[in-house]
């Protein structure tokens, strides 16, 4: 920059200001001046002079005598494409033939020369500041009450990789990553359909993140559509980091170990969750993409089965069920059984574990809570600790410690064996968060069994089925295709029927759209 651009722009700094000034503080928008100063030094000073705010004057080919400026942040644009198709055509550019009055110089750069992809010409201080944040690089010319716009958003970002949390194996073995539109992208390529609809907005007064919906035209139901459309808008608060943050404001029940809406990072499950009539929301910077609306036995449901044969993916969906009950059951029925009904077990069972416990001080209830939390203890640690240390705190927890708990005698070889299958159990789910309710409910059922036994631990299945009724996830029953009781939807609950035999879509998808194949669709040896 010369010294006497810094001047000119020294010079704009008491327009600026004022100009700052309102665009800071007034929700009214402030038209940018015809001063290139005036409008880049209101630019800086909104930005607090941050040391990452570029700017640079030059002069264009198409109109020499006008002093021109581009501004940009240098930590989000591509430096690359920044030279290439701004810097470089801009300067280079060939004088217009004829001559263009100066209000039409951007616009004809943008149209002409500029190649971005994306180009849009702002007339306001808080329209430029947007685009500036998001990525785009800003064009001023002296003279000018405009800028120019353009999209070259860049910098490090993570590749696809597989997924971390949702590994099949078979199937897709890619997973979203931070960066929204690489996300939409990975949709668009399973689903090319002209249906596919997004709509984006900016929520956090702050961090101003781009959230987007997505849904299938003519398959989604309407109304849900319009109502997380209506709920997303209402959402206002300084910041979102995650997905997590939007899902806290658009979920039905807050006060529930229960998730009313799902998140992944597979774009197949998205994509699957779409063409069943699911609306999906993504978040920039979060890899977790959420499903709404969603049914209990939704959870239960991994993409691999559509991948495999479907008697094996009924075995295995049936296999999750049941592991989801033991992993919430087990310690509680061990507790119950071992102090209240001890008749309920073999005579040479019971003298094993009354051999074992002999030398425990603790009541079973208070054992088992030991061991739980223990274990809960271990869990947390392990999935903070660095990679390299994890294994030795695994052997540590699952080896050294369960084993000297027992020779101890603190607790029981057959209480150790109790929480280890809870544990695996707890594993199953290809849901991480009915995962976690499953834990939670776990200790409520421990501590009715440790008080009223079986009677306890009927209760408290009888309130939670109770609250799974009456729960909602935007106004489809929590407990379809149970209660109401749907039996076309039964082909994919608790077994999953042959490809051919689903030709519905399932519970919640009350649309114009229900069918997803026609009868023709049969193999040949049904059609006989």
């Amino acid at each position: 920059m010369t010294s006497s651009s810094r001047q000119s722009i020294k010079q704009g700094g008491r327009q600026g200001k004022a100009a700052a000034r309102r665009g800071g503080k007034s929700s009214a928008a402030t038209p940018l001046s015809r001063s290139l100063a005036a409008n880049a030094h209101a630019i800086r000073t909104l930005l607090g002079e941050s040391s990452d705010v570029q700017l640079r004057l030059f002069r264009s080919g198409a109109s020499p005598d006008t002093e021109m400026a581009i501004i940009y942040i240098e930590a989000i644009v591509s430096s690359s494409d920044l030279n290439e198709m701004v810097i470089e055509k801009v300067m280079g550019a060939p004088a217009a033939d004829p001559p263009l009055p100066l209000p039409e110089l951007l616009e004809w750069l943008g149209s002409r020369v500029v190649s971005a992809s994306v180009i849009s010409m702002e007339s306001t201080l808080e329209g430029t500041l947007e685009r500036l944040l998001s990525g785009s690089c800003i064009l001023l010319a002296e003279g000018v009450p405009q800028v120019l716009a353009a999209a070259i958003g860049g910098g490090d970002e993570r590749p696809v990789g597989e997924p971390s949390t949702q590994t099949v194996i078979r199937g897709p073995q890619n997973s979203f990553n931070e960066n929204l539109m690489t996300n939409v992208g990975l949709i668009r390529k399973m689903i090319r359909s002209e249906r596919l609809r997004l709509e984006i907005r900016r929520i956090g007064r702050q961090t101003n993140t781009a959230v987007g919906m997505m849904y299938m035209d003519g398959i989604a139901n309407e109304s849900i559509v319009e109502e997380l459309r209506r709920r997303l808008e209402t959402i206002d608060l300084d910041s979102v980091l995650d997905s997590g943050y939007v899902e806290e404001f658009i979920q039905d029940a807050t006060f529930t170990p229960f998730p009313t809406l799902m998140n992944t990072e597979r774009p197949d499950e998205v994509a699957g969750g779409l063409l069943e009539g699911q609306v999906v929301v993504l978040v920039d910077g979060s890899p977790f993409v959420l499903l709404a609306p969603v049914t209990f036995f939704r959870f239960f449901q991994s993409p691999e089965d559509y991948y495999q044969r479907f008697d094996i993916a009924t075995f295995l969906r049936l296999i999750r069920i049941v592991a989801f009950i033991v992993s919430m059951h087990l310690p509680a029925l061990y507790i119950a059984i071992t102090t209240y009904h001890q008749e309920m077990l073999p005579t040479t069972l019971l003298i094993s574990l009354a051999a074992q416990r002999e030398g425990v001080p603790f009541p079973a209830i208070v054992e088992a809570f030991l061991m739980e939390l223990t274990f809960e203890v271990l869990r947390e640690a392990g999935v903070r600790l660095p990679r390299a240390v994890g294994p030795a705190i695994s052997i540590v927890g699952a080896l050294v410690l369960g084993q000297a708990a027992v020779q101890a005698g603190l607790v029981s070889a057959a209480m150790v064996i109790v929480v280890a299958f809870t544990a695996i159990s707890n594993f199953v789910s290809p849901q991480v968060n009915i995962a976690i309710a499953a834990r939670l409910i776990r200790f409520l059922l421990m501590l009715a069994a440790g008080i009223f036994g079986f009677l306890g631990i009927m209760a408290c299945d009888l309130l939670l089925i109770v609250h799974l009724s009456g729960l909602r996830s935007f106004g489809v029953p929590y407990t379809s295709p149970f209660s109401p009781f749907k039996w076309t939807s039964w082909k994919d609950t608790f077994v999953r029927a042959p490809w051919w035999l689903m030709g519905r879509r399932p519970a919640g998808g009350d649309t114009g759209d229900s069918m997803r194949q026609t009868d023709t669709s049969q193999p040949p040896h049904q059609q006989e």
